[in-house]
C-alpha cells in the first residue's frame, strides 16, 4: 500500500473513531425518580425525564440533576414561651420536587434547605411566642399545621411541594421539666392525700353508726330482757296467789328471791375454776337482801314522783 494511502486510511479512522465517540457522547441516562435539565449554551433547553436521553454533542450539556423523591429535613429551633420559658422544638420537614416545575425548582432557589429554614422559623416565632408552655405542648399539632401552611403556597412557587411539617418534640430545659414533674407529683400527692381522708373519714362515720347500732341494740335487748322477767314474776306471783290461798305478793318474790338466790350458789359451785367468795349466808340474810331491794325500789318511785 501506497504510503500516503496508509496515512489517509489512518486519519480516517482516527476522524471516524472521533465522530462516533462524540454522537455517544451525546447519550445519557436519567434514573428513575430523577429529572436533568438540560442546557444548550448556557441557556436552558429541556427537563429530561427517566430512560435513555440524547443531547448535541458541544453543544448541549447537563445542568444539573434533581431528585423527585421526597426530602426530610430536619431542623431544631429555639424560641420562647409566653410565660417566659426558653424550648427547643425539633421540627421535621418533608418536601418534594413538582416534576412539573422542575425549572423553577432548579432555578428559583439557590439553597432550597436554607429557604425552607427561614420559612419553618418565621412561621414557629409567629406562634409559640403566643402560647404558655402548656399550651404548646396542647397545640402542637396545630404548630405542625401552621407550619405546612405556611410554606405550601411559598414552596410551590419555587417547584417545590410541602407534604408533611411534623413537630416532632417540645423540650424545655432540664431544670424546667424537674420543676414540672415536681409540680405534677404535688398534686398527685395532694389528691391521692384527699381521697385518703375521704376513706378514713367514711371509715370512721360507719364505724361510729355501727357502735350505736350496736348500742341501741343492746338496750333494746336488755329493756327486752327485763320486761320478760317482769312478765315472768307476775305471772308467777298471780299463778301462786290461785294456787295457795292466803298468801300475799311479798310471800311469793320472797319464795322467788330465795329459789334465784339458791339457783346462783349452785350455778357458781358448779363452775370448776371459780374463784373464792365469801357472803353472808343465812336464813335472817334473804330476808334483809330482800328488805334492801324493796327499799331501793321505794326510792326510785319517790325520786320519779319528785322530778315529776
Amino acid at each position: 500500500m501506497d504510503p500516503s494511502q496508509a496515512v489517509f486510511w489512518f486519519f480516517f479512522v482516527i476522524f471516524a473513531l472521533f465522530v462516533l465517540g462524540t454522537i455517544l457522547s451525546g447519550f445519557f441516562q436519567v434514573r428513575t425518580a430523577e429529572a436533568c435539565v438540560v442546557q444548550r449554551l448556557g441557556k436552558f433547553l429541556r427537563v429530561a425525564t427517566a430512560g435513555m436521553n440524547f443531547k448535541l454533542p458541544w453543544l448541549d450539556q447537563v445542568a444539573g440533576r434533581m431528585d423527585l423523591r421526597v426530602q426530610q429535613l430536619a431542623l431544631d429551633v429555639e424560641t420562647k414561651t409566653q410565660d417566659n420559658v426558653f424550648v427547643h422544638i425539633p421540627v421535621s420537614v418533608q418536601c418534594h420536587v413538582i416534576p412539573t416545575k422542575v425549572y423553577e425548582a432548579f432555578y428559583k432557589l439557590a439553597n432550597p434547605a436554607q429557604q425552607i429554614s427561614s420559612y419553618v422559623f418565621n412561621v414557629i416565632l409567629g406562634h409559640v411566642p403566643k402560647m404558655n408552655l402548656d399550651d404548646a405542648f396542647l397545640h402542637q399539632a396545630d404548630i405542625a399545621v401552621a407550619i405546612k401552611e405556611g410554606l405550601d403556597d411559598v414552596m410551590n412557587t419555587y417547584g417545590y411541594s410541602i407534604d408533611q411539617g411534623l413537630v416532632t418534640d417540645i423540650r424545655p430545659d432540664e431544670k424546667v421539666k424537674a420543676a414540672m414533674n415536681e409540680i405534677n407529683a404535688a398534686q398527685r400527692e395532694q389528691v391521692a392525700a384527699t381521697a385518703r381522708g375521704e376513706a378514713e373519714k367514711i371509715l370512721k362515720v360507719k364505724q361510729a353508726e355501727a357502735e350505736a347500732e350496736s348500742k341501741a341494740l343492746q338496750g333494746q335487748g336488755i329493756a327486752n330482757q327485763r320486761k320478760a322477767i317482769i312478765e315472768g314474776l307476775k305471772s308467777s306471783v298471780e299463778a301462786f296467789s290461785h294456787a295457795v290461798e292466803g298468801t300475799t305478793p311479798k310471800d311469793i318474790m320472797m319464795l322467788v328471791l330465795l329459789t334465784q338466790y339458791l339457783d346462783t350458789l349452785k350455778e357458781i359451785g358448779a363452775q370448776g375454776k371459780s374463784n373464792t367468795l365469801f357472803m353472808s349466808h343465812s336464813p335472817a340474810a334473804i330476808g334483809d337482801l330482800f328488805q334492801q331491794m324493796q327499799d331501793a325500789v321505794l326510792m326510785g318511785q319517790k325520786a320519779a314522783n319528785a322530778s315529776q
